[in-house]
């Protein structure tokens, strides 16, 4: 509250001193009136936010939650404000950008188009106004020069062919007939010859392929007999191995045969031994052993002997009589074991309803020592309230706490 009350009382005094200073000249009066009316607004501006501050701290709700939540809001929507005015502001640009791109392109194309047209009648002046004919230096780099040239000798009597030209000389071709009757024959001799070679390497064509059928032929017929006499000696080896197999299975089946007649008398001599042993014959000398009479061998003994089999069921009915008397003797100690338990049980309850006892004792103490701590503290709250404090404050005292937003 002291902030704002001595910023007011602040403005008030420089007010006073204004006034004091600039009352005699009217120049200042009409400078000093809208001075005075913009600090009154913005002076009802402050209170009225102080206001508004005030409503929102000492809002339950909002003084809950912690923050300020109209301001939050608004900065929000001042947010959400310059970030559209951004995106409009981008959107704006990223037009224009695109427009100045296309004016860039249409220039360049207009540019690119000019220079084409440009180029394109350059070409046109230089084809109709400076063809290549009309060239100075044409004669020199003409492809068809040498074939629009004039040889330099056309005949024999050719006016341009002088003495100095070396073109003509006295005495040449004088025997022109004869040289070409000798041409001719020279020709007809070249063919002859060329029609003789060809029908001679016609002929040597014709040997060699008659000689390669002969030689084919041959080559068949012993291919043929190659092929003959390879089936005549697999036949023969078909017939070897055959002649083979059959000696190797009746020599197999004669030493199987052999062997099952060995295997037949060794088992007519072990029958013949055991019926003839001591094994099947049930004697019990045979089951004695060299070591001792107290001893047998276990791979010769036909069972126990009557007498045995007596002193055996003897050994028994003394091991049933001698379980019973242990059985009867477990079950005097379980007995006695049983009584010790139930002695120990009754113990037990006896030393808990003494530990009862005790606990109960113990808590009556503690209830009348706490009793007694009761009465202590309430006659130590009423001297406290009676004499210590006798001054409490009022309600008046709390209302001047939260009167302003500072």
């Amino acid at each position: 509250m002291g902030g704002p009350v001595t910023r007011e009382t602040r403005l008030e005094t420089e007010r006073g001193r204004a006034r004091r200073v600039g009352g005699s000249g009217a120049k200042m009066h009409k400078v000093d009136l809208p001075l005075e009316n913009k600090e009154a607004a913005a002076l009802e501006a402050r209170r009225e936010r102080e206001k508004q501050r005030l409503s929102r701290i000492f809002n339950a709700r909002h003084r809950t939650m912690g923050v300020d939540v109209e301001a939050l809001r608004s900065q929000v929507e001042e947010r959400k404000l310059r970030e559209e005015t951004e995106k409009r502001r981008d959107g704006t640009y990223d037009a224009e950008r695109v427009l100045c791109d296309r004016v860039a392109q249409m220039l360049e194309e207009e540019e690119r188009q000019r220079v084409r047209r440009l180029h394109q009648a350059v070409q046109e002046f230089r084809e109709q106004e400076q063809p290549p004919p009309t060239r100075r230096e044409w004669d020199l780099y003409n492809p068809e020069g040498l074939r629009q040239e004039q040889p330099a000798r056309v005949s024999d009597y050719d006016p341009r062919c002088g003495p100095a030209s070396l073109q003509r000389f006295a005495g040449e071709d004088l025997a022109l007939p004869s040289r070409r009757r000798l041409q001719q024959e020279q020709q007809c001799r070249s063919l002859e010859e060329q029609r003789a070679e060809r029908l001679q390497a016609m002929a040597d064509t014709k040997y060699a392929d008659t000689l390669e059928d002969k030689k084919r032929v041959e080559l068949d017929l012993r291919a043929q007999q190659l092929a003959q006499l390879e089936e005549e000696c697999r036949r023969a080896k078909d017939l070897a191995t055959a002649d083979y197999n059959r000696a190797q299975a009746a020599e197999a089946a004669e030493q199987h045969r052999l062997a099952r007649q060995r295997d037949q008398d060794d088992n007519q001599a072990e029958i013949h031994n055991h019926l003839t042993g001591q094994l099947l014959t049930e004697d019990p000398a045979v089951a004695e052993s060299p070591l001792g009479p107290h001893r047998i061998l276990t791979d010769r003994w036909k069972g126990m002997s009557p007498k045995q089999v007596k002193a055996v069921w003897k050994a028994q009915e003394e091991q049933r009589q001698e379980n019973q008397r242990l059985r009867e003797a477990e079950r005097q100690r379980e007995a006695e074991w049983e009584s010790q338990r139930q002695l120990a049980a009754r113990a037990a309850m006896a030393l808990e309803e003494e530990e009862r006892r005790a606990r109960l004792q113990l808590r009556k103490g503690l209830d009348a020592y706490n009793q007694q701590l009761a009465q202590e503290q309430r006659a130590q709250q009423q001297y406290l309230q009676r004499e210590v404090y006798t001054n409490p404050p009022s309600a008046q005292y709390h209302l001047q706490f939260n009167t302003s937003s500072r």
